[in-house]
This record gives C-alpha cells, sequence and structure tokens, in this order.
C-alpha cells in the first residue's frame, strides 16, 4: 500500500484509469461479438459500431496498430460470411 500521499493519489488515478481501460476494452470484446452473431439486416451497422470500438481501443492505446487491423479484417470477414 502506498504511504505517501503522492503515491496514494496516483494510486486513485490508476485505478480510474483501470476502469475506464476496461469497460473501454469490453466494449470492443461485445462489439465483435454481436457482429459475430449478427442477423444479416444489422451487419452493416454492428460492423460500424465494431470498427468505432476498435479505433477508439486503438486511440487510448489499449491496443496497438496491428492488433486493431486485424481485428477488424475478422470484424469484415465475418461480416461477408453472413
Amino acid at each position: 500500500m502506498p504511504i505517501t500521499s503522492s503515491a496514494k493519489k496516483a494510486l486513485r488515478g490508476s485505478l480510474r484509469k483501470h476502469d475506464q481501460n476496461e469497460s473501454r476494452r469490453e466494449a470492443m470484446r461485445k462489439a465483435i461479438k454481436t457482429v459475430k452473431a449478427a442477423a444479416k439486416a444489422t451487419t452493416k451497422e454492428q460492423v460500424a459500431l465494431a470498427y468505432k470500438a476498435i479505433d477508439k481501443a486503438l486511440k487510448r492505446g489499449l491496443i496497438k496498430k496491428n492488433t486493431a487491423a486485424r481485428r477488424k479484417a475478422l470484424v469484415s470477414k465475418m461480416a461477408k460470411a453472413k
């Protein structure tokens, strides 16, 4: 546990950032899963939402550039298969 007041403040900030990152990561995963399970009629909207979630995760530094590209390709491939 932190002892100094600045270390305690840093811990609180770190926990807040951790919660935000987890929620963004979960949103990205949910978006990809919905594309996988989506009906053909809603696929375009679901793909757009998945791309948006992946781009936000990339922008915030949760995933790297090539990982984002790979996940977008996977989403696109899943959409085409339906």
